[in-house]
């Protein structure tokens, strides 16, 4: 386990059996995540907001970015200033050296011009693929959700789940382990005694922040998230009770079970939205090799035996 803390969980959903990478959508072509190449002279466009000798980025360029990007992505690049600088210079850094190609005439090169034929064939033979293979705004149905959740309902299972609290020291030094476990062991005893202080001891003498800062408290997690040592601790314990001093490669865990939730089923209404999100993308799949496939019937198909064996020759 690379933290030293409890990893902390939700008890995800098993995967949707009915889900489907489709390489049709946006993005998951490698030259759709490629950006235009930049123009090597300004085009004005509004007050520059950084420049690098003939090179600008202007308010409407960034913010044809940021609108580009995801929204959860967007609001974190809003709120990083040091990554948006960062993304910045990177893109002035960028121009300047198509504008040194540029001026070598490296565009003309013919091993440019096929890759940029290329590119710009795979972009438009994805953007009409999506356009002839959209999804029926009303599908899928009701019924039809119902079937696929009734017919994988034996992956929707989510394993119980452990709340579990923790005072955990860390052991930096092999020289201080003997010392860490005397810390670890009188813990251990003072909140068996008292199981109520628990909270308070953990927010005392815990050295993971995260969990300390709620009272070692480290939410719902499945026993296959814990690091071995912890998790065979956990699943000794009753409700309540606390743990003896438990070493893992990172320290010593002093663990308090505060509440276990049974394996159960997820509902429709809790996978609704992934579900339908698979089975529209595996519909979309659907439609464009259909698609395809149709293409391959319109006229007469003959492939040169001959001229293809001089290839794989």
């Amino acid at each position: 386990m690379k933290k030293p803390t409890l990893m902390v969980g939700a008890g995800a959903l098993a995967l949707l059996v009915v889900a489907v990478g489709l390489s049709l959508r946006p993005g998951s072509d490698p030259v759709a995540a490629q950006q235009p190449a930049p123009s090597t002279s300004p085009v004005p466009g509004g007050p520059a907001v950084a420049r690098l000798g003939n090179q600008q980025i202007d308010l409407p360029e960034l913010n044809s970015v940021l609108a580009s990007l995801p929204a959860e992505t967007r609001e974190q690049l809003r709120g990083n200033r040091g990554a948006l600088e960062t993304w910045i210079r990177s893109r002035l850094a960028q121009k300047a050296v198509l504008e040194q190609a540029d001026a070598q005439g490296w565009r003309q090169r013919p091993e440019v011009e096929q890759q940029t034929r290329a590119a710009t064939e795979q972009i438009v033979f994805r953007d009409y693929m999506l356009s002839v293979s959209q999804v029926p705004a009303d599908y899928p149905s009701a019924a039809e959700l119902q079937q696929a959740y009734d017919s994988g309902k034996a992956q929707w299972v989510t394993p119980p789940l452990y709340r579990v609290s923790q005072i955990f020291l860390a052991v930096s030094d092999p020289q201080a382990l003997d010392a860490v476990r005397r810390q670890a062991q009188e813990l251990s005893r003072k909140a068996q005694a008292a199981p109520g202080d628990f909270a308070a001891l953990a927010t005392q003498f815990s050295q993971d922040p995260d969990s300390a800062a709620r009272g070692g408290d480290s939410g719902l997690q499945p026993l296959q998230q814990l690091v071995p040592p912890v998790r065979e601790a956990v699943a000794r314990l009753k409700v309540g009770a606390v743990s003896e001093a438990v070493q893992s490669p990172a320290g010593f865990h002093v663990l308090k079970l505060i509440a276990q939730q049974p394996a159960r089923t997820a509902t429709l209404d809790e996978l609704r939205e992934r579900l339908t999100e698979a089975l529209r993308a595996q519909r979309q799949e659907q439609i464009a090799k259909a698609y395809l496939e149709g293409m391959l019937n319109t006229a007469t198909l003959s492939i040169d035996g001959a001229q293809l064996n001089k290839v794989l020759e």
